[in-house]
Parts: C-alpha cells; sequence; structure tokens
C-alpha cells in the first residue's frame, strides 16, 4: 500500500493512494492507518491534492556512515556498531516544500536515503524478529547536512537539526523489499548520488533492533538508514530529488536565507 498524508477541500488526512499516473485517486482515511485502513468513501483525483510529509514523527534516529564507499568519501573508518544521531521534528518537511539554506553555512550537502516508519506497537528491547514486525514501511528522505558547521562541531546536532533539514516523503510504502533498492539524487536533473541498500552496513531490522535498545521507538517514529556515497553541495534556486526505487521520487527546491 502507499499511504500518504494529504491537504484536500476538507482539510488534512491520511490517504490510500490508488493507481498510477493521471487516474491515481487519494482514498481518505477514517483515522490513522497504523492499526487497519478503513476508508471513508471520499475520494480525490491525486493532481487535486497537496502531499505533506507522510508522517510527523516525534523523533527522527539517523544512522550515520551506514555505506562504506560513503564512510570513506568523508575520510572516516566503518563503525563496528550503528553510529547514532539525532534529527529535531521541527527538521521535517514534505514534497514540493522549501529546503532552507542557513546563512551561516556555506557548504549544505545533500544525503539520499531510505527512511524506516515505525508502527505499532513500537519497538523497546526488540530482537531483530520483532523489530522487523515493528516496520510499518518505508519512505524517501533527505539528510540535509551543514557539513561545514558538523566539520567545525564535536556533535552532529547543530549540522543536521536546522528547520526543513528533513525532507520525507512523497508516501510510505508498506511492501517494500529493502534488500536490494536504487537509492538515488538528482540536483536539477543531474545524478549526483547512485546505490543500493544491499550495500548497506547495518539492515533495516538490525538497526530497528539496535536502536530499541537505547530508546523506545514511537509509532510514526522514522529512522534514516544512512546515505550512498556521492554527497555534495547544492544552491539556493537548485532542486535536489531523491528517489528510492520501489517508493517514489521527493523533490524539494532550496531557498537561500534573507
Amino acid at each position: 500500500m502507499r499511504i500518504a498524508r494529504i491537504a484536500h477541500p476538507n482539510g488534512m488526512s491520511f490517504a490510500l493512494l490508488e493507481g498510477e499516473g493521471p487516474g491515481a485517486t487519494a482514498a481518505e482515511i477514517d483515522g490513522h492507518p497504523f492499526a487497519q485502513v478503513a476508508l471513508t468513501g471520499q475520494r480525490w483525483a491525486l493532481e487535486d491534492v497537496r502531499l505533506l510529509a507522510p508522517i510527523l514523527p516525534s523523533k527522527v534516529v539517523c544512522v550515520g556512515r551506514n555505506y562504506a564507499e560513503h564512510a570513506a568519501e568523508l575520510g572516516n573508518e566503518v563503525p563496528k556498531e550503528p553510529l547514532l544521531f539525532l534529527k529535531p521534528s521541527t527538521s521535517v518537511i514534505g514534497p514540493g516544500e522549501a529546503i532552507r539554506l542557513p546563512a551561516i553555512s556555506d557548504q549544505v550537502e545533500h544525503e539520499a536515503e531510505l527512511a524506516i516508519v515505525i508502527g505499532l506497537p513500537g519497538a523497546r528491547n526488540a530482537d531483530k524478529v520483532a523489530a522487523a514486525t515493528a516496520i510499518y514501511g518505508y519512505t524517501c528522505a533527505n539528510d540535509v547536512t551543514a557539513r561545514d558547521l558538523q566539520q567545525q562541531d564535536v556533535q552532529f546536532t547543530r549540522a543536521k537539526g536546522f528547520d526543513s533539514f528533513c525532507p520525507l516523503g512523497p508516501w510510505i510504502e508498506t511492501d517494500l523489499d529493502p534488500v536490494d533498492a536504487e537509492v538515488r539524487c538528482e540536483v536539477n536533473g543531474e545524478v549526483r548520488q547512485l546505490g543500493s541498500t544491499k550495500d548497506m552496513i547495518f539492515d533495516p531490522a538490525t538497526l530497528v533492533s539496535y536502536i530499541s535498545q537505547v530508546m523506545t521507538l514511537m509509532p510514526g517514529d522514522v529512522v534514516l538508514t544512512g546515505t550512498p556515497a556521492g554527497v555534495g553541495s547544492f544552491q539556493g534556486g537548485e532542486t535536489v530529488s531523491v528517489s528510492v526505487a520501489g517508493i517514489g521520487t521527493l523533490s524539494n527546491k532550496a531557498v537561500s536565507s534573507e
């Protein structure tokens, strides 16, 4: 299933996306989709609604250096255990929303990633089997990073935590097999990153299990699984598009700070 959050003529709601191309529709879901998808009967043409961030997480847990080639391109060793950091919930934006480039950074970079969305019942001290069950679905993410600030600071918080630095979308795909999915990033149509989830050091279920030993993952929380090699900077006015095979494409335009 493709589950989206949409703005429509009557407000906002979750929706089940049906069909492809010009005839695609958004069928309104009654309440939250995690327990059971129940439709209200209201439908709109997909072109008549606006896609929002597919989920509003209580936290975004990120995994650094989960692809060996990316670790190498930044001069880092591959970690023996998952390297964790957090993005605040206020960094989340949806498809088509602007990435706002902070005036204090001269080097903002894209990081295309597969994102995990946690479902019911969440995960706490979960083994790998329970962790896999806790995964509701997957979406695309851009772990936007002020690289110059990351290099200045001991921690990643400032470099990763600006408002608008976590685009998510365009929807949640509940049926994705993440074993070998292409992850791509384009800037104004130019391919910058091209990798596959098969090259992850730690797979999604392992990551969820590991994180759940540290903190409780609530339903709706998001885990960013790391980025393949090819990260690089982008400028105001440029459009950054992240695609994951089997999900779709998330596009956001960058705007410079006034």
